[in-house]
């Protein structure tokens, strides 16, 4: 049997209890290991005898390899290659901003200098999303909380992560166990990431969203609605059939009603699919009654498997000026990120290619530094 992940949380802490062992050495080892990945057990001091011989027997400092680094031009978006122990890749993508550089109700935004890490839950994607290049490849496995937790410790010796985005390869919600688990981790020592600088990003399961707020009070939600109408919603993202919208609504305005949170909507804009007019009125008023972001995401090409094209600047624009001026929702357009890596939104495995990536999420983190 494979040795897992040290940073497995529910695996480690059952080890420990089973053999007499206090937890309160997990956290210890944790911070070790994050500061140094290539460790050996015995250079971790003051570990009871048995701890070092269980760890060997059973647990590795990483299960996973940082295989290749790519960085953007323009040095703000670096994309990582992950190879994890079953020879499976995942990537993550960090993204580095000045929040000063944006303006919050005609204002500089406060802040400076910010790295977010945009991570994966799972290798592929069962939801088939048809302007994805992640869909297309189609589910291969879940992955650990150790190897979701993983990507943070590669990440952080690149950069200092503030934030942490689930909008990689993989439906979260689809991996609910692990993904929850993994937050848990980065919640403590020694990442000790806030709940509120964790989004989790879902097309829709309901059931697991009513479940999110009681588990993780404070983790932001992110819902990918990307249509105002539920037959829209079913030709580009065919998973929104057993989830239709306005069993999704009902379930956000429970949600909402519970957590007291804004909730993030990502809407992709798709040249005459769902960027019309009458699109940016229904979407408003499917909306109007909540507390919400909308964040316009401009389509990014993902090569001979893309079927759509993005919508025009003007497109955009007018869709926003729509939601803003007509229903007072505050909407973003996200800036593109990385597409000279295919580290930008939806790139993932873009010709099947391990050297793309899927999701970017930098509107979300702007919005957390006003929350």
């Amino acid at each position: 049997m494979a040795q897992r992940s040290v940073f497995d949380a529910g695996e480690i802490t059952s080890e420990f209890d089973k053999a007499g062992i206090s937890s309160h050495f997990i956290p210890c080892i944790w911070k070790w290991v994050a500061r140094n990945p290539s460790c050996e057990w015995s250079d971790i001091p003051s570990l009871p005898s048995a701890a070092y011989s269980l760890l060997s027997s059973k647990f590795k400092p990483l299960t996973s390899t940082l295989h290749s680094r790519v960085d953007s031009s323009d040095q703000v978006t670096t994309k990582l290659l992950i190879k994890l122990q079953n020879e499976a890749f995942v990537e993550a993508v960090i993204m580095t901003y000045d929040t000063r550089l944006g303006k919050y109700c005609g204002k500089p935004r406060p802040g400076g200098p910010r790295s977010t890490l945009c991570i994966s839950s799972q290798v592929g994607c069962k939801m088939g999303c048809k302007f994805c290049a992640t869909g297309s490849m189609g589910f291969k496995s879940n992955l650990s909380s150790g190897e979701i937790v993983e990507q943070l410790v590669h990440a952080s010796h690149i950069s200092s992560i503030r934030n942490v985005v689930f909008m990689g390869m993989g439906e979260p919600l689809n991996n609910y166990t692990a993904v929850a688990e993994a937050i848990r981790v980065m919640t403590r020592s020694p990442f000790q990431l806030s709940l509120k600088r964790i989004t989790v990003s879902t097309v829709g399961i309901t059931h697991a969203i009513s479940k999110l707020h009681n588990d993780l009070p404070g983790v932001n939600l992110a819902v990918s609605l990307h249509a105002p109408v539920q037959d829209i919603r079913c030709q580009i993202m065919p998973a929104a059939r057993a989830f239709p919208l306005e069993k999704l609504m009902d379930t956000l305005q429970v949600y909402q009603k519970n957590s007291k949170q804004k909730i993030f909507i990502e809407y992709i804009m798709l040249n005459g699919v769902n960027d019309e007019d009458q699109h940016a009125h229904q979407l408003g008023k499917l909306l109007e009654t909540f507390d919400v972001v909308v964040n316009l995401i401009p389509f990014n090409p993902i090569g001979s498997i893309s079927h759509f094209k993005s919508s025009s600047d003007v497109e955009v624009s007018n869709f926003q000026k729509v939601l803003r001026g007509t229903y007072n929702i505050r909407t973003t357009v996200r800036k593109q990120m990385g597409q000279d890596i295919s580290g930008a939104c939806g790139q993932g495995f873009a010709s099947l290619s391990l050297s793309n990536l899927f999701e970017e999420a930098l509107e979300t983190a702007f919005s957390w530094t006003m929350n």
